[in-house]
C-alpha cells in the first residue's frame, strides 16, 4: 500500500506539526521513545484496513504490513499507540453517547470537546463513533445524530489536522434493529463509514433456525442498498466477522437445519441471541472434535460445523473463515469501496503453533482483494 501525503507547503507542514506536538505535549510527557511518534499520522492509503482491538496484548501480532486504522475499543495502550504510529497506522477512540441526551446542543458540544480533549491526552488521532441505539426516522435524534457526527468531525479536523472521524452503521440500512438514522447525512459528515456487516440474523421474520452470521448474497445487496442511495464507495468500508454463532440445536435434520429457540429482539420472534458468539481461534479449535468437519452452504455462501457437546445435543456453529472473506474483499475491489475492517482483531490465535500460525496469517491475507 503506499501512502498519499495530503497537502503542500513543507515548511509549513513541518511547523504546523511542531507546533501541534509543543500543544499535544502540553497534557504529558510523550510515552513514546521517539517523541515523534507522538505527531498525529497525516495523509491516507489507496486501501484502509480497520482493526478494532478489545484489548490485551495480541497486537503485537498483527500483521501490521495491512493496517491503517485500529480503534481502541478497550483499555489504552500507551505502547500500542506508539507502536501504531511507528507503522503508519491511525490509532482512535471509541465515541458512545445516549441519542437522548445529544438532542441537547449543550450536551452535545460538551460531549465533542470531552472526546478532542482525550484523543489529544492520549495522543491519538481521532475518533470511531459507534453508536447502535434505536432511533426514528426524522425524530429528534434522527437529526441531532447526524449534527452530532458532523461537528464531531469539525472539532477533531480543526484541533487535531490529520485526524480521522468514522461511524459505525448497520449491516443495512433498512431500519435494521429500529436504527432508522440519516446514513446519507453521516457518510457526509464523516471521514468514511464502517459498514457492520455482521450480527445479520440480529432480526428473525421467517423459520427459526440457525443461520450463517453474514450471509454473502444479503450483505452484497445490503451495500449494493447504500450506495443506490447516494453514499460515495470511497467513503464506505466494509466490515466482516472474525467471530461465529454456536446454537444448541431443538432438533437438527439430515438436511442441516437447526431449529433454534425462540428469543425476540426489537419487534423480531426470533434472534441470534439464541446463540452465543465465538472467536475463530475457538471454532478451529472446535473443527477437531466436530461431527462434519468444515461444511459449506451453498446458498448462503458460508462455512458452518456441526458437534454434540458432553449433554448429547447437537449444535450448529456458523462463522466466515478465509474462503467467504475473500469473496467479500473482491466485491470492495470490485465495487470500489474504501477498504474493509473485521470485528475484532482479538479473535484469532497468535500462539506459536505451525497449525494456528496458518489459520491466522490465512485470516489477514483474506482481507487483501486477490
Amino acid at each position: 500500500m503506499t501512502e498519499k501525503v495530503l497537502g503542500g507547503g513543507g515548511g509549513l507542514a513541518a511547523a504546523l506539526l511542531l507546533l501541534l506536538s509543543h500543544l499535544r505535549l502540553s497534557f504529558g510527557t510523550c510515552p513514546c521513545e521517539d517523541p515523534a511518534l507522538c505527531n498525529p499520522i497525516q495523509g491516507s492509503r489507496d486501501f484502509e484496513v480497520l482493526v478494532f482491538d478489545v484489548g490485551g496484548k495480541n497486537w503485537k501480532f498483527y500483521n501490521w504490513s495491512h493496517i491503517t486504522t485500529v480503534a481502541i475499543f478497550g483499555n489504552y495502550d500507551p505502547e500500542l499507540m506508539c507502536y501504531a504510529h511507528s507503522k503508519g497506522a491511525r490509532v482512535v477512540l471509541k465515541g458512545d453517547v445516549s441519542v437522548k441526551k445529544i438532542v441537547d446542543r449543550a450536551f452535545r458540544a460538551s460531549w465533542i470537546n470531552q472526546q478532542v480533549d482525550l484523543a489529544k491526552k492520549q495522543y491519538m488521532d481521532g475518533i470511531n463513533i459507534d453508536i447502535e441505539q434505536e432511533v426514528e426516522k426524522l425524530s429528534p435524534e434522527y437529526y441531532a445524530l447526524t449534527d452530532l457526527v458532523k461537528e464531531t468531525t469539525e472539532a477533531f479536523h480543526r484541533e487535531i489536522p490529520g485526524s480521522q472521524v468514522t461511524f459505525d452503521i448497520a449491516w443495512s440500512p433498512n431500519c435494521i434493529d429500529k436504527r432508522c438514522y440519516n446514513y446519507t447525512g453521516i457518510a457526509e459528515s464523516c471521514d468514511f463509514v464502517f459498514v457492520m456487516s455482521y450480527d445479520e440474523q440480529s432480526q428473525v421474520w421467517s423459520q427459526c433456525i440457525a443461520r450463517a452470521n453474514a450471509p454473502y448474497n444479503q450483505t452484497i445487496a445490503a451495500y449494493d442498498d447504500y450506495i443506490n442511495m447516494g453514499i460515495n464507495p470511497k467513503k464506505i468500508v466494509m466490515g466482516v466477522p472474525w467471530y461465529g454463532y454456536d446454537y444448541a440445536c431443538l432438533g437438527l435434520i439430515k438436511s442441516h437445519i437447526c431449529s433454534i429457540a425462540e428469543v425476540p429482539f426489537r419487534g423480531a420472534p426470533c434472534s441470534d441471541a439464541a446463540g452465543r458468539q465465538i472467536p475463530y481461534k475457538v471454532i478451529m479449535i472446535k473443527v477437531n472434535t466436530s461431527l462434519t468437519r468444515i461444511l459449506w452452504n451453498e446458498e448462503e455462501e458460508a462455512p458452518y460445523l456441526e458437534y454434540k457437546d458432553p449433554n448429547g445435543a447437537f449444535h450448529q456453529v456458523w462463522f466466515d473463515n478465509p474462503r467467504s472473506i475473500s469473496m467479500k474483499a473482491a466485491y470492495v475491489k470490485e465495487r470500489g469501496l474504501r477498504g474493509i475492517g473485521m470485528w475484532n482483531g482479538d479473535c484469532l490465535d497468535y500462539s506459536d503453533g505451525s497449525v494456528p500460525r496458518k489459520q491466522t496469517q490465512a485470516m489477514w491475507e483474506a482481507l487483501i482483494p486477490k
